[in-house]
């Protein structure tokens, strides 16, 4: 067994595989840019070792500095995690060179999958069915627009060298062709190095199964059955799980043999993913093979009672399979949420800001969370903005779902903008939650096709929310008067008391708070004994309540008994009870434009300007791409809100903006014309 591995990567997968590491007995070396400095998988390795500056490009993504840490510290062994140098066949290479061994696949089955064209040709000869297409070298843009038009539209253009959404874009007709790829190709090579694109026919509502494969280097591969990833947002997996919903016993066994001559095609070493889409008949056709670990493999962990990276650093140590085929066998389903600070409501686009409060419901052999974070980090603009992945298991699927439904419940997040609603509003859906029952509800549409129930409008935060507020900020005021009245010279003194007693005035106190932009009003009527009489927008009510700790509050409403956690983070409240998460505010502050991707002309958040693609002067019409912004290793399209002339450019190309900067002035027409 290899004695001293090097953890090539961050956040959760780093804390992860430092985990197996430490069951197993081997030492492990963390490395970490400067932003990353106090980061929790620096705490979870044995040691760490600084590599340079917070962008990935002069940290986690320098091969350079990465091996010389990894010499001086004297490990054996590089795990690559996922994303950042995981596929990157040059460091492959460059481990073996230096005679430190890679965990993951030999170079050349890099190489053969990296490339999304050069893999399909392999798998049209290994056998593998594939989805009509154009792979070929040839770039130019009038041969890929006439491949396109053989194909038939919809199409969709992918990068080539790339994976994660990244670099693709579905093409309805060929009018937007053009404009498209041109978009994909700045992606991929933005994200990728490398502009190639392939294009392929675009099959309509389809479902995303994928594979596990595993091979040693005797000779031995086998699948550890599929994964359905279907659910997800641009291009990119919101909920996995494990078995996949209505397969079969037939065409889970067809998938499996597929992938395992997939994986021995390019005589594949190590774990390694193979991703299949299957269209409305049923049929599958193969779409790319990730040669690393997959984010979502704790399913498959979950549904087979193994470790797949004790599996990895054993096959990597020369070790044979653990196990046989035969011997392989599901007992469960098991289903993963990735938590992510972003905003759904805004088009998904990522958040920033310090986790100012961080519960996660307690882990089991149900519930599983895998986590890189701690409450008081910062989620930055350097990094993908994962927070967490949630995982829940039982014996059937309608059990697993439960689990992940209160799982989610308990989870809170104070700081940045989750997606933690909009995942509980996604497993509640008939159209994922029956999909056993109805497989043919279940595809990667299904957020789009299901958009109107899923993004509702906002609704008025609950008078039982406001009044948990309103309990809560009496207690505080009274703790904080016990601590003056302790430091005071006089700490029996009648004044340091909160009980609402005024001298010739009613004995009432009016909390004045902030729904969104809507002003609500709590009157609090000093009752005896902590029992006070609260005017809510739906009435009067009698509540007293008592606090615990980090927040925790249990008041007594009408009589009734209710649990919340309050959490004051500046001006801010924000209730957790057993009907959801709600948000207020003290006071009516000012905030700037509410600016939406694609319709706005200030930065939706922090990040590089990667391209301006007008000049001062220019006449636009309503939905003209002005600007393309890059943060969280995405591209947001800045567009025009209305007609207009360009006016002053407040930022040029590879400048840093704000989140809120105004990057463009647009003029009226008519005002540019007088």
């Amino acid at each position: 067994m290899i004695e001293r591995l090097l953890i090539a990567n961050r956040g959760e997968i780093a804390c992860r595989v430092a985990r197996t590491a430490r069951r197993l007995g081997v030492r492990t070396i963390a490395v970490h840019s400067d932003a990353d400095a106090g980061a929790l998988h620096v705490a979870a390795c044995d040691e760490a070792w600084a590599i340079g500056g917070a962008a990935a490009r002069d940290s986690y993504l320098r091969i350079d500095r990465i091996l010389d840490v990894a010499r001086r510290a004297g490990a054996q062994a590089i795990h690559p995690g996922y994303g950042f140098l995981s596929e990157n066949e040059a460091f492959a290479q460059a481990c073996a060179d230096a005679g430190i061994v890679f965990v993951g696949p030999p170079p050349a089955a890099i190489r053969a999958m990296g490339s999304k064209s050069r893999s399909k040709e392999i798998m049209a000869d290994a056998g593998v069915p594939l989805v009509p297409g154009y792979h070929g070298e040839d770039q130019d843009t009038a041969r890929l627009a006439d491949e396109a038009r053989r194909i038939g539209f919809p199409v969709l253009i992918k990068a080539s060298a790339g994976g994660g959404g990244k670099g693709m874009r579905i093409v309805e007709r060929a009018e937007a062709f053009g404009e498209a790829l041109a978009s994909a190709q700045r992606e991929a090579a933005s994200s990728f190095g490398d502009a190639r694109v392939l294009i392929e026919k675009y099959l309509v509502r389809p479902r995303h199964v994928e594979v596990q494969v595993f091979a040693d280097t005797h000779g031995n591969a086998v699948h550890l059955f599929e994964r359905d990833c279907s659910v997800q947002r641009r291009h990119q997996k919101v909920l996995e799980e494990a078995p996949a919903p209505g397969l079969g016993a037939e065409k889970r066994r067809q998938m499996g043999s597929a992938a395992v001559a997939a994986a021995r095609a390019v005589d594949y070493v190590g774990a390694g993913t193979v991703e299949f889409i299957l269209d409305a008949s049923g049929t599958f056709h193969f779409m790319e093979m990730n040669t690393r670990l997959q984010v979502e493999h704790p399913v498959t962990e979950m549904i087979t009672g193994l470790d797949l990276v004790e599996w990895q650093l054993r096959v990597a140590a020369g070790e044979p399979l653990p196990k046989t085929q035969e011997q392989l066998a599901i007992r469960g389903h098991a289903v993963e949420a990735r938590i992510y600070a972003e905003d759904p409501d805004r088009g998904f686009v990522p958040s920033i800001g310090r986790l100012a409060h961080l519960r996660e419901p307690a882990a089991s052999a149900f519930v599983r969370v895998d986590t890189g974070v701690r409450e008081g980090d910062e989620i930055g603009v350097h990094y993908d903005p994962m927070i967490a992945k949630l995982v829940c298991w039982d014996v059937d699927r309608d059990a697993a779902l439960r689990r992940l439904r209160l799982a989610l419940a308990q989870y809170q997040v104070v700081g940045p903008v989750t997606n933690l609603d909009f995942l509980a509003r996604v497993v509640a859906h008939p159209a994922f939650a029956q999909a056993h029952r109805d497989p043919t509800t279940l595809d990667t549409g299904l957020i789009e096709t299901h958009r109107e129930a899923l993004f509702p409008p906002k609704a008025a935060v609950p008078d039982t929310a406001l009044a948990c507020v309103a309990l809560a900020e009496l207690l505080h005021a009274q703790a904080e008067a016990r601590t003056q009245a302790l430091r005071s010279r006089d700490p029996w003194s009648p004044w340091h008391a909160t009980d609402g007693w005024r001298l010739n005035a009613d004995h009432r106190h009016t909390l004045r708070l902030l729904d969104g932009a809507s002003p609500v009003a709590v009157t609090v009527h000093f009752g005896t004994d902590g029992r006070h009489a609260l005017d809510l927008p739906g009435g009067r009510v009698q509540a007293s309540a008592s606090a615990g700790r980090h927040g925790a509050l249990e008041a007594v409403i009408d009589g009734t008994t209710l649990h919340a956690t309050v959490v004051r983070d500046g001006a801010r409240r924000v209730v957790f009870t057993a009907a959801g998460r709600f948000e207020v505010a003290l006071e009516l502050r000012e905030t700037g434009v509410d600016a939406e991707v694609g319709g706005s002309l200030v930065a939706p958040m922090p990040g590089s300007v990667i391209d301006v693609l007008v000049t001062p002067g220019t006449r636009v019409d309503k939905g003209t791409p002005l600007l393309i912004l890059e943060a969280m290793k995405m591209q947001h399209t800045i567009t025009a809100p209305r007609a207009g002339v360009v006016g002053e450019i407040y930022f040029t190309k590879g400048e840093q903006v704000t989140d809120g900067a105004t990057l463009i002035a647009l003029e009226a027409a008519e005002a540019v014309a007088s």
